[in-house]
């Protein structure tokens, strides 16, 4: 049992080496791309805020945040409110979990957090 953990582990672990290595290669251009057909274009900008704070000042808030990926895909996930309320005067960003998928939204994370 104990060898079986250990096997997922390394299997989940290459995984996310996998991903954040895909990730990282994601350039501005396939980065809008996915952000487009996912939907966050509506409310999000790189520059500028439009109802959702700028992913400029995102990736500037969250910086030398270790826990921040995480923390952001759960939001991204489920939907949240009140991170940047004097940004969206209390406009909750919707969940995007099922409808964008965990490793898209993983990548789009990412993406955020590279500017």
């Amino acid at each position: 049992m104990k060898i079986r953990h250990l096997i997922l582990g390394l299997a989940a672990a290459a995984a996310t080496v996998v991903s954040l290595q895909a990730s990282a290669e994601m350039g501005r251009e396939e980065g809008l791309a996915l952000a487009q057909q996912s939907g966050c274009l509506a409310c999000h900008s790189i520059e500028k805020k439009i109802v959702g704070p700028a992913w400029q000042d995102v990736a500037a808030r969250y910086k030398g945040n270790a826990g921040a990926r995480d923390q952001l895909i759960v939001k991204v996930k489920a939907g949240g409110k009140g991170s940047w309320t004097e940004v969206t005067g209390g406009v909750p960003m919707p969940p995007y979990s099922p409808r964008v998928s965990d490793e898209n939204i993983a990548a789009l994370v990412d993406f955020v957090l590279s500017l």
